[in-house]
């Protein structure tokens, strides 16, 4: 993906140990859609955090990168990450699922990348509504292990991060029945054609 000089506004941009972080608010107009296909997809419990958590497996189902491509999310991801790009580099998606978290489940810290890699994420909240109560923050953390940003799920809202930042998705509180959903494109660095 080459730059793009019309990538949409962050409503939130931030860097964590210099590496970037940016939320943006009011993308995806059809967030119904999603939420209502997800209802009805296949998740398993196969996703793990790290290596040493692997007897915690988490609900996941993943989309073909062939099925991604041709969605109008992929789009509105593509336009934001194009933002990230610099003279001849460039970014290609790698791989794309969902995760659903609901009151109960173990999520821990991870990253999504070796540090020298400079992969980005991109993690969509696909939910019609949320509250704050309900807690489902993802948490990204410093060097030091002291939190550095919170982010909100709200409906729609897009968070692209360098993967190699140590975050984790918390799962909702217990007054909190609607699942936590979060579409994830992970990209990695390439040369820009």
């Amino acid at each position: 993906m080459a730059a793009n000089p019309a990538a949409p506004a962050a409503s939130r941009d931030l860097l964590i140990d210099g590496r970037p972080l940016r939320v943006f608010d009011g993308l995806l107009p059809n967030i119904a859609e999603y939420v209502q296909g997800l209802a009805r997809a296949p998740f398993t419990r196969t996703e793990i955090a790290r290596p040493e958590t692997a007897e915690y497996k988490h609900w996941a189902t993943e989309i073909k990168l062939e099925a991604l491509v041709r969605q109008p999310i992929f789009e509105l991801t593509r336009q934001v990450v194009a933002g990230f790009c610099t003279p001849g580099m460039g970014y290609r998606p790698y791989r794309a699922y969902t995760n659903v978290a609901s009151y109960g489940d173990m999520l821990f810290t991870h990253t999504d990348c070796l540090p020298d890699q400079h992969d980005l994420t991109a993690l969509w909240y696909l939910c019609e509504r949320w509250d704050l109560e309900w807690g489902g923050e993802t948490m990204f953390y410093d060097a030091q292990d002291e939190v550095a940003c919170a982010v909100t799920p709200r409906p729609g809202r897009l968070v692209v991060f360098d993967g190699a930042i140590k975050h984790v998705g918390r799962p909702p509180n217990r007054i909190c029945y609607a699942p936590r959903y979060t579409f994830a494109i992970k990209f990695e660095r390439a040369a820009a054609p």
